[in-house]
């Protein structure tokens, strides 16, 4: 991975991580101060919001870890199966938090229930992506085995020369 699609994606991660952060403080502001005057369930989306940032965050972080290790050319070990772990259990938790929010919007849409069709086939796609991604992490697993493998046959060959 060359250095400038490294920076690039790092400076990605900075501007969504910092725009999570400045979303998660004004839901969380908003939340102590604004009463709700009953006509949306609005603390509820609001503490969906906030979850959904954490989830977003995780998802951030354990990439940042996972472009860390391929720019030491460490990602092919048992270390980065717990930041792509981390990256599928946010995704998953994104789409709970995803029909959790169609959920809330459902009773609202009673007269054109597409809308809540919609949303619930998102919630889907976003489950998708969590199983594209648990794809991966198999190709991973057997990236690791077979590098673990050429190891133990140069030690092996090591020996014999």
């Amino acid at each position: 991975m060359g250095k400038l699609a490294v920076r690039a994606l790092r400076a990605v991660l900075v501007v969504v991580l910092a725009g999570t952060v400045f979303i998660q403080a004004l839901m969380a502001w908003v939340l102590a101060t604004d009463p709700e005057d009953g006509s949306l369930p609005l603390t509820p989306l609001r503490v969906i919001t906030i979850l959904g940032m954490v989830s977003a965050q995780v998802a951030l972080v354990s990439v940042w870890r996972l472009v860390t290790m391929v720019r030491r050319g460490t990602v092919f070990s048992h270390a980065a199966f717990r930041y792509v772990d981390a990256v599928i259990g946010a995704i998953v938790a994104a789409a709970l938090l995803w029909f959790a929010v169609t959920a809330l919007n459902a009773p609202g849409q009673r007269a054109d229930p597409g809308v809540t069709v919609i949303m619930g086939g998102v919630g889907l796609a976003i489950l998708g992506v969590a199983l594209i991604v648990l794809v991966l992490r198999m190709l991973l697993a057997q990236a690791v085995a077979r590098d673990v493998e050429a190891a133990q046959m140069q030690a092996e060959l090591d020996e014999v020369i």
